[in-house]
């Protein structure tokens, strides 16, 4: 009788072990076969999950942009709503052992999404995904009569996402200059002049 291969269970497999390889020696080793030595599976099988090896970055980055979708699904939005809407700003910035993860491997994404065609769609949506939150801050601010009288909301959505972008790279690229308390004033200060009657 032959063996029932569970095949999403599979893929969720080789994605777990790209990330792993990718978190260890960077993009540029994630080969399918240096993935599928630490996945414990042939190169011939890891073929028959992933056709290719931008499929394979693409559905390790979906997996990323799940569990910050999921983070903020769990989120609960009852207290000062200034608070609430830093802490889904804090969502996208690596803060954690987790988030600094995610944020490693997507700039590392990013950097093949400009070489392979096929993965920039994914790319850009994930970027519009930040613009769009940048955009919700705004608008709620602005909704709940919070915002400044004179707030321009285009032009500081733009500011709020390049803002959150800005300190997210930052952090990468010099992890430990900036404490996450010193990023959490900034955006609590950000905030504090959206919200500042003239």
């Amino acid at each position: 009788m032959p063996k029932i291969v569970d095949h999403d269970k599979q893929r969720q497999r080789v994605a777990d072990a790209a990330i792993q390889v990718i978190r260890r020696s960077g993009l540029e080793q994630a080969s399918v076969r240096n993935i599928a030595a630490e996945a414990g599976l042939s190169v011939g099988s890891m073929r028959h999950y992933f056709s290719t090896q931008a499929e394979l970055f693409a559905f390790c980055m979906n997996i990323f942009r799940e569990r910050i979708e999921k983070r903020i699904e769990r989120m609960t939005f009852n207290g000062p709503i200034t608070q609430e809407l830093k802490q889904l700003i804090l969502q996208f910035l690596p803060l954690d052992d987790e988030r600094t993860i995610e944020m490693e491997v997507w700039f590392s994404f990013n950097a093949k999404a400009l070489i392979h065609p096929e993965l920039r769609t994914l790319s850009n949506e994930m970027h519009d995904g930040l613009y769009r939150t940048s955009k919700f801050v705004i608008d709620t601010l602005v909704e709940r009569g919070l915002a400044s009288s004179n707030l321009e909301p285009e032009i500081e959505t733009e500011k709020l996402y390049a803002l959150i972008d800005g300190l997210a790279i930052h952090q990468i690229m010099q992890p430990g200059r900036l404490e996450a308390k010193r990023i959490e004033f900034m955006i609590d200060d950000h905030l504090s002049m959206l919200c500042r009657n003239e």
